[in-house]
């Protein structure tokens, strides 16, 4: 046994595909294949069962995948030490983002910190907040910045940056020309939703609730799995919803969308860098980490 075989085992049963696998690790299908039958074989067990087109682990193959990613995980944290040691910090690291921080915040927080450790590899894993969140609890990313809390108490959360939120119209919308409405008001229109496990649905629901009005009382007509797909919605005329500002902006500025306020709501919210408390931290993620403060530290400041 060895870790190149475990990663591609890990590689299996992240993405429940053999085929999938192969292309991520530049193998043959039928070598992943064999790989895998070595491991079994090894351990003396089933560790994947192939269920119509999925790779599903088998029990004994959920315990192997768990210690799986800690053997890699050490493997390259002692990597990261050794070069961190010699005073070359390379290696690869995995974080997390959820919709609007994983496309707004962090591909040019990512461009910046490449400039100055041009020899770590970044893996950005998008997903809503439910899901990032999920996925740092599991292991598979270090670190992720979400737009809400959670009930779990592993995770760690640090606030790092505020985000404005705005109710996002069609241009040729009725209230297009007014610059705020009352909370009430928004009982009257189509509203198109976020889907469940989503940040934004959290922040607004828990602004909204603020305001004295809760979701059960909106015409929620649609939900939709991306706020990309919630601005085609907006201009298609099937409803209107509140956004993060960052996401509207161009259209905001272009006019095809109108952003308008609500009467007596604040809407903001904060995003926070999450981590799990029960795992130590790779020297490449405590670097990220302080890179990423620093950073937002300092665009507070010059705004100021």
């Amino acid at each position: 046994m060895d870790l190149w075989r475990l990663n591609i085992y890990c590689k299996v049963v992240e993405h429940r595909s053999f085929t999938k696998a192969a292309e991520l690790t530049y193998l043959s299908q039928p070598t992943v294949s064999g790989h895998i039958k070595y491991l079994e074989n090894h351990f003396g067990c089933k560790l994947i069962d192939r269920l119509g087109r999925e790779a599903v682990p088998t029990k004994a193959g959920e315990i192997l995948y768990a210690h799986a990613l800690k053997l890699i995980a050490l493997k390259e944290e002692t990597e990261a030490a050794l070069a961190r040691f010699q005073g070359d910090m390379k290696g690869h690291l995995v974080i997390g983002g959820s919709t609007i921080p994983g496309s707004y915040i962090l591909p040019s927080l990512m461009g910046k910190f490449r400039k100055e450790y041009p020899k770590i590899k970044i893996t950005l894993v998008l997903g809503d907040t439910e899901k990032i969140t999920k996925e740092v609890l599991d292991g598979r990313v270090e670190a992720g910045i979400v737009g809400a809390k959670t009930r779990d108490k592993q995770i760690s959360y640090v606030q790092i940056i505020e985000d404005e939120l705005v109710l996002v119209l069609p241009a040729s919308h009725r209230w297009a020309k007014r610059s705020s409405i009352a909370v009430a008001e928004l009982a009257e229109e189509p509203f198109i939703m976020r889907e469940r496990g989503s940040g934004t649905r959290k922040s607004i629901e828990d602004v909204l609730k603020k305001g004295g009005l809760s979701l059960g009382l909106l015409n929620i007509v649609a939900e939709m799995g991306s706020t990309e797909s919630v601005c085609q919605g907006i201009k298609a005329g099937v409803g209107l919803s509140i956004l993060s500002k960052r996401a509207v902006s161009e259209d905001i500025a272009g006019g095809r969308l109108k952003g308008v306020s609500i009467a007596g709501l604040v809407l903001k919210r904060n995003f926070y860098l999450i981590t799990n408390k029960g795992r130590t931290k790779s020297p490449l993620c405590e670097v990220f980490i302080q890179f990423i403060k620093k950073q937002l530290t300092t665009a507070r400041v010059t705004t100021t």
